[in-house]
C-alpha cells in the first residue's frame, strides 16, 4: 500500500454540479453542490473525490481546513502519479486544462 499523497483543494460550495474546474498555483479547484453547513460540503467533497478516484471514502481525509474553502486532503491507496492522471483527466473532460500550468504537484 502506498503512503498518502496530499493535494490542496479550493472548494466552491453551492454549485450547480460537482466538478474539477482548474489547477492553478498548486491548488486544485473543485465545485461542490452541497452548502457549507454542518460539514455537508466536506462530506460531498469526500464523496465526489472517492467517486472520481475510484477509492473508498475512508481512504480520503481532510487534514487541514475543515471550516475553510481551502483544504489539505490526504489520499490513501493511490500514488501521486495516479491521482495526477485522474485530476488531469477530469480537467480535460471539462475543457479547462491549460498546458502552461504544468504537472499537478502533490506532496
Amino acid at each position: 500500500m502506498s503512503d498518502a499523497c496530499r493535494i490542496t483543494i479550493q472548494v466552491q460550495p453551492k454549485s450547480s454540479q460537482n466538478k474539477v474546474t482548474r489547477f492553478e498555483d498548486g491548488v486544485v479547484y473543485v465545485k461542490i453542490t452541497a452548502p457549507p453547513v454542518k460539514g455537508k460540503a466536506n462530506q460531498e467533497l469526500i464523496k465526489y473525490l472517492s467517486s472520481i478516484l475510484g477509492i473508498s471514502k475512508s481512504s480520503i481525509n481532510i487534514e487541514k481546513g475543515e471550516t475553510s474553502k481551502r483544504k489539505l486532503v490526504s489520499i490513501q491507496g493511490l500514488t501521486q502519479d495516479e491521482v495526477n492522471a485522474i485530476i488531469e483527466t477530469q480537467l480535460n473532460k471539462s475543457g479547462k486544462n491549460n498546458p502552461k500550468q504544468g504537472k499537478l504537484k502533490l506532496d
